[in-house]
């Protein structure tokens, strides 16, 4: 069974990137071995600072997983800023980090109708210049995304079929 990491990049309990993480993990639950990182932890990144505990974990874990899964909401037409911090802590050092040819899938989502597709392809391009392997497809993108929230679920018949479509693919070249 494939091991995933799936790396939501909001902090919200109620976000709707961490309920797309926990209705497509639900559902690959008999089909994957999924872990979800809590990166709220992580010390802002500071290449002065050593042998912090929380980011040798964080390393560990994107480093043990057969691939990893970002699931991002749209913050100010990109990323937010402790997604990106997540990534700094794991892209060291460059170009031999653990991103490096680590299999990457990015869903994004946003309360607006574009779904995230601006912090998406912020987000290809930051994992293309760690050298990690994106997976090619559509893009999965959850637009009005706080209106499919039920229940900390994300709840869209056609999205979360064509995610889960898009999530086993990505599985199945791991």
């Amino acid at each position: 069974m494939p091991k995933l990491l799936f790396i939501p990049g909001s902090l919200r309990a109620a976000s709707s990137a961490r309920a797309t993480v926990r209705t497509l993990a639900a559902a690959i639950a008999t089909e994957a071995e999924v872990t979800v990182a809590e990166i709220g932890t992580l010390p802002h990144y500071n290449a002065d600072l050593k042998d912090d505990p929380t980011v040798a974990a964080f390393i560990r874990q994107v480093g043990d997983a057969d691939g990893v899964v970002l699931v991002t909401p749209e913050y100010n037409y990109s990323v937010p800023g402790v997604l990106k911090n997540a990534i700094d802590w794991a892209s060291r050092p460059a170009f031999a980090s653990v991103f490096k040819d680590k299999p990457c899938l990015v869903v994004s989502v946003s309360g607006g109708a574009l779904g995230g597709v601006r912090a998406q392809g912020h987000l290809k391009y930051v994992l293309n210049g760690m050298l990690a392997r994106v997976h090619p497809s559509r893009e999965i993108v959850v637009p009005s995304a706080n209106d499919k929230v039920r229940d900390g679920k994300l709840e869209d018949e056609a999205i979360v079929g064509f995610a889960l479509q898009t999530l086993r693919e990505f599985m199945a070249g791991l």
